[in-house]
């Protein structure tokens, strides 16, 4: 009999926002119950639809989207990209620096696979977006862990990034807005980030997915705007800000100084051509989304259901004893926190997986994110108000009986 195991690389990957959790859950609906899912950021089913005229487009150049495109994307599709960093703020970008892919994720494993020898390192936040994580380790890299403090903000500890760099250092890793935490990094830290990353001649991530979910006024600062004499990687896309995410189109933008980086462009270029190119049909929406109107401002405004949502989930949170929940500044999550002397047997995992067994409400614990405390947890704002409602619900109803 065959014996086939897992490769060993992905010994040290893990992607629990759809691991054994998600997994239980299916099983149990397929027994027939119901479960309220608040794991995942995927805005359809929610009836956060694509923009109309986004569709249109797709459609009407159907019959031209049957073939391979360019390696690196469709041209109009990257002039619109080059010309959304223009607007930005950030300089000398052109389309040759544009990359298209299918999603974020994509380009995550390319650039990795092509930046990475076995045992670089790359200073990730902790929490952190685990596709990250994942991507570093299974590339032959090492994910090392800088502190976001929940008392600052969830803020970067600057001091202990330093300390976190030496010679097996590649890169710096930053998401803003982050996935779990919501944060939106002020010029300060962005500006701070670059700096460093200039100092010690690293390559500065910065996944940018996010960037137009910010509420109260919080305000983006693109980290490529701050780097000039050493290389950034700009990742965005169409999932979150235009509600595309199954169209599968994201970019990565490299910016700031590029002379010594040739061979590394090489190696994207040559990854870029063996996946043959991303997806053509959805390309075609990106000229449309970047410079037609910008639905998502409607959404995160004090009248907007995603403002909405995300106050309501906040406050009911905070109305359970025993759970705090700061409003989050961006992005489409809560990471709110249990008290640890009011449950102190009750941690992340347990918590989750009681949860849904008892419950069948879908959570992802904090320590899916390489968060260091296991006090923490991740729901998304995108379910209705009546769903998030009964969610609440039912995690009151839970914890009381933890209580008793």
């Amino acid at each position: 009999m065959i014996s086939l195991n897992k490769s060993q690389r992905l010994e040290n990957v893990s992607y629990d926002i759809r691991g054994p959790l998600l997994q239980t859950a299916q099983k149990m609906e397929s027994q027939g119950h119901h479960i309220i899912k608040m794991n995942i950021g995927n805005p359809a089913p929610y009836n956060f639809d694509t923009p109309e005229e986004m569709l249109q487009d797709l459609i009407a150049n159907l019959q031209q989207a049957q073939g391979y495109c360019d390696a690196k994307g469709l041209f109009a599709a990257r002039k619109a990209v080059m010309h959304y960093t223009q607007q930005s703020g950030i300089a000398q970008v052109s389309t040759d620096d544009i990359y298209m892919g299918n999603g974020v994720s994509e380009l995550i494993q390319i650039s990795m696979q092509a930046l990475l020898n076995e045992g670089d390192e790359v200073l990730i936040p902790a929490p952190d977006y685990p596709l990250w994580s994942a991507m570093v380790n299974l590339c032959g890299g090492k994910a090392v862990y800088y502190r976001c403090d929940p008392e600052q903000q969830w803020a970067p500890d600057l001091i202990q990034m330093s300390s976190l760099i030496n010679n097996r250092t590649k890169a710096v890793l930053i998401i803003n807005p982050n996935n779990p935490t919501g944060a939106v990094y002020s010029a300060k830290y962005v500006g701070a980030i670059a700096e460093l990353c200039e100092q010690h001649q690293l390559v500065l991530l910065s996944d940018e997915i996010y960037d137009k979910i910010l509420f109260d006024q919080a305000i983006h600062h693109p980290a490529a705007r701050e780097v000039h004499s050493t290389l950034c990687i700009t990742y965005g896309g169409l999932s979150k800000n235009y509600r595309a995410a199954g169209l599968r189109s994201g970019w990565m933008v490299l910016s700031g100084y590029k002379e010594g980086t040739q061979g590394f462009i090489e190696g994207l270029d040559m990854l870029s051509s063996m996946r043959l190119c991303a997806n053509v049909p959805a390309q075609l929406t990106v000229q449309t989304a970047l410079g037609g109107y910008q639905s998502v401002d409607d959404l995160v405004s004090p009248k907007g259901r995603l403002y909405k949502q995300r106050a309501f989930l906040s406050d009911a949170l905070n109305e359970i004893d025993g759970i705090t929940c700061e409003r989050p500044q961006g992005a489409l999550y809560v990471f709110p926190k249990l008290d640890r002397e009011r449950y102190p047997h009750l941690d992340d995992h347990s918590f989750a997986d009681q949860l849904l067994k008892q419950e069948k409400v879908l959570i992802v614990p904090g320590r899916s994110f390489h968060c260091e405390s296991d006090r923490y947890f991740r729901l998304t704002i995108l379910p209705q108000q009546h769903v998030m409602d009964e969610a609440v619900s039912r995690i009151k109803r839970f914890l009381k009986r933890i209580d008793s």
